[in-house]
């Protein structure tokens, strides 16, 4: 269609060449004029509804998308920056935690480390006192054996002084051989 009104233009414009006789490049053809208005607001239109329709729409659906895509990285910018707020909370929680654990740990060692050293005392302190009660208990048996000894050897000697019944010198003497004698023993 379009090359059809550009031919009907183009007679025209032949036509009124031939009757006006002889125009120059500058003077002006009212119908040229006129048909070249007609075909050039014909091919707007016809631009308009063939091309440019699509060529704004795409546009317009690329500048959706482009908008879209803006939001949604807004988006999960903030999200982003919401995550890391939320974790740096739980690292704080986590960090506050583990000190609370790490106190009460401390905590209770240096009680266990007490109630051990208590108990340890305690106990050697028990130990110490049965010693002494043992080593008491040896004492007095041990001097008891000894008043015993020296009863008997008290007795025997008398015995053997009462048998012989001998002079001083003899006494003395046997005396001396029974303390040597207890002294080996």
């Amino acid at each position: 269609m379009m090359a059809y009104i550009f031919a009907l233009a183009v007679r025209f414009s032949e036509s009124g060449g031939q009757e006006g006789g002889g125009g120059g490049l500058l003077s002006v053809n009212p119908g040229l004029a006129f048909w070249t208005l007609l075909t050039f607001i014909l091919l707007i239109l016809i631009l308009k509804k063939v091309a440019w329709k699509p060529i704004l729409t795409a546009l317009d659906e690329r500048e959706k998308k482009i908008q879209e895509a803006l939001e949604l990285a807004d988006k999960a910018r903030k999200e982003a920056a919401d995550k890391l707020e939320e974790n740096k909370l739980i690292i704080a929680q986590a960090q506050e935690e583990a000190r609370k654990v790490l106190a009460e740990s401390r905590q209770f060692a240096q009680e266990l480390k007490q109630k051990m050293l208590l108990e340890s005392k305690k106990e050697a302190d028990k130990k110490i006192a049965d010693a002494l009660q043992e080593i008491e208990n040896k004492k007095r048996e041990a001097s008891t054996e000894l008043k015993n000894l020296t009863v008997d050897l008290s007795i025997e000697i008398a015995e053997k002084l009462i048998k012989k019944n001998l002079d001083s010198a003899a006494q003395k003497q046997m005396i001396d051989e029974y303390l040597k004698e207890i002294q080996k023993n």
